[in-house]
């Protein structure tokens, strides 16, 4: 019951965050707010979203593939968001787009 009701909670509370970071995405000004927005809300919401499943996890082997899946999107995320402002400040375009 009461891991049940956590995992509830920790995915909702991913769900914002990711809400969040697409709001973000949306709403910011230029390439870098976008990029911070966007990398952090969602590595924080899927690390809640991953928690929650933890506890809904079968077992030890099932909760490490979760961790795993976790790190390497975060790695995936942050080599891209890194790719983006890189190419952004190589070409000039970080000024305000609107």
């Amino acid at each position: 019951m009461i891991a049940n009701t956590l995992t509830v909670i920790l995915i909702l509370s991913g769900l914002v965050f990711f809400a969040a970071g697409t709001a973000g995405l949306l709403r910011f000004p230029d390439v870098y707010s976008r990029l911070h927005a966007l990398t952090k809300a969602d590595n924080v919401g899927l690390g809640l979203v991953i928690l929650g499943l933890m506890l809904q996890a079968g077992g030890p082997a099932d909760i490490l593939k979760l961790f795993l899946i976790w790190v390497l999107v975060l790695a995936a995320g942050t080599t891209a968001a890194h790719m983006v402002a890189q190419r952004t400040w190589t070409h000039g375009e970080f000024e305000s787009d609107r």
